[in-house]
């Protein structure tokens, strides 16, 4: 059986859903809570409601932590990769591997996966994914500097909020403050 657990953290409430004991699905906020179920019946419409078992209560922790900006790493949660298409699966690995505050271009993941020149391809598997947040697809950047598109509610300013909770460099340009030095000035 299929179930679904909504959940508030600092950015709004998200969901997980899950079925045995792996994660089959996340969720980032929607704009209100009527949206967000009719989101999640049309992806898990086998799904129902249900209290969150003991790994799904530590995964809700975990995520609350992160969008309070604790960094944490998500990758050891249980999700059902297997059920991803094999190239996808390969992007999702690879980004299982950004920490938290990091970031790495849709062209890097590309080259990571042994397909330079699918950036593209890569930026339409993490428009998929099926783990937002668990899978960290906000920590995948566009060339330059640009940000690149997001498909959860909010789009690109929710991702720009995640990346700023996590306190992300999006940019190899050295902020305005970067240059400083981190010891005061000797008198």
């Amino acid at each position: 059986m299929q179930h679904f657990v909504f959940f508030d953290t600092a950015i709004g409430p998200c969901a997980l859903a899950w079925q045995g004991e792996r994660i089959i699905g996340a969720q980032l906020p929607e704009r209100d809570e009527e949206t967000a179920r009719r989101r999640l019946t049309r992806r898990f419409p086998e799904a129902s409601e249900d209290a969150p078992v003991a790994f799904i209560t530590s995964a809700m922790d975990e995520i609350r932590a992160l969008l309070e900006g604790q960094p944490r790493d998500l990758a050891h949660l249980p999700i059902d990769l297997d059920s991803a298409p094999a190239f996808n699966r390969k992007v999702y690995d690879v980004a299982l591997t950004i920490p938290p505050g990091e970031t790495l271009t849709y062209g890097e993941v590309a080259v990571r996966i042994g397909e330079p020149g699918a950036a593209r391809a890569v930026g339409m598997a993490l428009g998929s994914n099926p783990w937002p947040i668990i899978v960290p697809c906000h920590r995948v950047l566009a060339a330059g500097g640009k940000t690149g598109g997001f498909s959860a509610d909010g789009g690109v300013e929710t991702k720009l909020r995640m990346l700023t909770i996590e306190k992300a460099r999006t940019s190899a340009e050295p902020s305005l403050f970067g240059a400083l030095p981190l010891e005061a000035r000797r008198r």
